[in-house]
């Protein structure tokens, strides 16, 4: 059952927020937990399936006052999601709470995420075709972001969905931010950058895509002071930088590492990092450690293996480690890996590289799982979670080894 729930948006026109009785919900399975919470498959009474996020109430309550806290994080993301109307993006369903959870429901994607989908092809890694689609649809995709003021953050594979159509998804919105305008009354002025030429009378080409095969890393917590910095593209207005350290270990970009602030260009260097992993099945700067990595992204150049190709050129102009030089959108758009790409009708398209089963398939698979109780199932996740967290700490404290610092890993799931 859903009603409407008063939210912080409904005097900006944006769709109230439904919520939504957790009682009324069929809970089918756990899809995947993370650093933070439990993703749950859900059907509605309406049978709708849907993706239902999950959080302690007590984890993001405990410092509600403060600025960074988890309270800031999780509302901040609702709102967000309320205010997508985007095919690539999720719509938020409504929200859930309980006295010992608080979550939301998004669209539910049958296919899975990209990291899963390209472990399954048959060399671990894509054709330049395949790349070509999913690239021109996380381009889209974070354009339409950039254009709402919003910096994604961590952009990733495992926060690639597939959806029911074959179309991509963005998921997992707590490490983005909004950039807000500057507010000094001088207008600053603008470094230009190279933008690519298209001239009125070139002709709309049809994506000529060639016929498809069928087919983590620790988080950084964000800290999101703001401080005045200049934006180095025509992308959009003047607006300020986040002086966040926040992201995924191998995904980070040189500027938020040296913490020198950072727009929206560190979107395009995980662009380039998600594109190199799709073609050579790897990572490019992933080091034995963390600091090793670091080190890695901040000196060495992409190791691009092969004969010079438009998508090799791309990924090095996205690799670019001075973000006032990396290439903008426009140009991105413009360069020749995407010549064949018709921009207006990628989303339309019907048949992408991937088509997953019919829900009904996956449905009948789950149904003999046992019936799951949501706020015991998270209550146990993470009391464990606590208790080998505090003994981790105790060892390292112990330790006092210096300046590594272990962090679990959590693979095969969706992380937020």
């Amino acid at each position: 059952m859903l009603r409407s729930l008063p939210s912080a948006m409904n005097n900006l026109g944006k769709p109230e927020i439904a919520s939504i009785q957790l009682r009324s919900l069929k809970v089918i399975s756990a899809l995947g937990r993370g650093a933070k919470g439990v993703v749950f498959l859900v059907q509605t009474e309406d049978g709708e399936l849907l993706a239902l996020k999950t959080i302690l109430r007590a984890s993001i309550e405990k410092n509600k006052g403060s600025t960074n806290s988890e309270y800031r994080r999780i509302y901040l993301e609702r709102d967000v999601l309320n205010s997508f109307q985007h095919p690539l993006l999720p719509k938020l369903k409504g929200v859930v709470s309980t006295d010992k959870i608080v979550g939301y429901a998004i669209d539910y994607c049958s296919g899975g995420d990209l990291n899963s989908l390209r472990k399954k092809q048959t060399e671990k890694m894509f054709s330049d075709d395949t790349v070509r689609f999913y690239a021109a649809e996380l381009v889209l995709a974070l354009e339409h972001l950039h254009g709402s003021g919003i910096v994604y953050r961590d952009l990733k594979p495992e926060n690639v969905m597939i959806q029911e159509n074959g179309h991509i998804m963005l998921i997992d919105f707590d490490l983005s931010t909004k950039l807000p305008h500057k507010s000094t009354p001088e207008a600053p002025q603008i470094e230009t950058a190279k933008l690519s030429v298209q001239t009125a009378s070139k002709s709309k080409k049809k994506n000529r895509f060639s016929r498809f095969n069928k087919f983590r890393n620790s988080e950084i917590s964000p800290d999101d002071s703001i401080h005045s910095a200049r934006l180095a593209t025509l992308e959009f207005d003047p607006i300020e930088k986040s002086n966040s350290f926040v992201g995924t270990e191998e995904y980070l970009s040189p500027e938020i590492i040296l913490g020198n602030g950072h727009d929206f260009s560190v979107d395009w260097w995980c662009l380039g990092v998600v594109l190199y992993e799709m073609l050579y099945g790897t990572t490019p700067f992933r080091g034995s450690n963390r600091k090793e990595t670091y080190y890695r992204i901040l000196s060495k150049a992409p190791d691009l293996v092969g004969e010079a190709t438009p998508l090799r050129n791309l990924i090095n102009k996205l690799l670019e480690k001075d973000p006032k030089q990396r290439i903008s959108v426009d140009e991105i758009k413009g360069h020749d890996f995407f010549r064949s790409v018709d921009w207006d009708l990628i989303v339309q398209l019907p048949r992408p590289p991937f088509i997953p089963a019919p829900l009904d398939e996956e449905l009948s698979i789950l149904k003999g799982n046992k019936e799951i109780d949501v706020e015991l199932f998270v209550q146990g996740v993470f009391k464990v979670e606590e208790e080998e967290h505090d003994e981790h700490c105790k060892m390292n404290s112990q330790a006092n080894h210096g300046d590594e610092i272990n962090v679990t890993q959590i693979d095969k799931f969706l992380v937020f």
